[in-house]
């Protein structure tokens, strides 16, 4: 295909991933007001007064979760359409293993989304309850606020839990191999150990209840790519022991 060829395969797929998180946007909205009173009456919003600060707060509440549920409608979409883009690059065998990428990439944000809800974002929220109550001021929340910071946690956790799908497919196309990776460790570590001391508490017990399960998350991508660079040379090895010598 040529360049404009190109362009516009993109642009058809991307107009698809639209189309989609409209439609999904519609069903987050339709959505919001039982999710929003479910996560209300559960910890550690249960126990707070929710108030808005000017009439667009609850306008904006309702546009943040319609866009948050249109984007995890989306997201096997958006991964079935990249898989789609670089189909023509792959070879039989690369597309069947890499279109089974896509449910897996969606379970791991799914378990990101919920190893920060339940274990980082509780953590945070605590943390700076206790600060307000240390200093003896009231605590006012507002619901956007309240929800912005909970995104603000959730999402870059979810995102950081698709490292091992992103990895096995880099491997699988030769753009990285468990040899650069190893390479690269101790900075992945330190990467790792900043992102859970910037979402958590100051405290190193939060710090490491956060880090540990990323830098786990870390070897197992690592683990996978090596068990595909493996399967990579023993298929070139067999390659070239059938055509190499003709």
């Amino acid at each position: 295909m040529s360049l404009v060829e190109h362009l516009g395969e993109l642009r058809k797929r991307i107009m698809w991933i639209l189309v989609v998180l409209v439609i999904g946007m519609v069903g987050g909205l339709v959505a919001a007001k039982p999710v929003i009173r479910y996560l209300k009456s559960i910890p550690p919003a249960n126990d707070i007064s929710w108030n808005v600060f000017s009439p667009w707060d609850a306008l904006r509440l309702y546009m943040n979760f319609g866009l948050a549920v249109g984007l995890l409608i989306t997201l096997p979409v958006i991964l079935y359409h990249i898989w789609a883009f670089v189909k023509p690059g792959l070879r039989e065998t690369e597309q069947k293993a890499s279109l089974l990428y896509v449910p897996y990439a969606f379970l791991l944000f799914l378990l990101g989304i919920s190893f920060g809800y339940w274990v980082v974002f509780p953590m945070a929220f605590y943390f700076t309850s206790s600060i307000s109550k240390s200093l003896e001021i009231t605590e006012m929340y507002g619901a956007a606020q309240y929800f912005t910071f909970m995104f603000n946690i959730i999402l870059p956790l979810a995102c950081v839990f698709e490292m091992p799908i992103v990895v096995m497919f880099l491997t699988k196309i030769k753009l990285l191999n468990p040899k650069r990776l190893h390479k690269f460790r101790r900075y992945a570590y330190m990467l790792m150990v900043i992102l859970a001391t910037v979402i958590t508490p100051p405290d190193a017990i939060s710090a490491i209840l956060v880090a540990v399960p990323l830098i786990i998350l870390y070897e197992f991508s690592v683990f996978m790519s090596g068990f595909i660079y493996r399967k990579q040379l023993a298929n070139d090895a067999a390659w070239e022991r059938e055509f190499g010598a003709k």
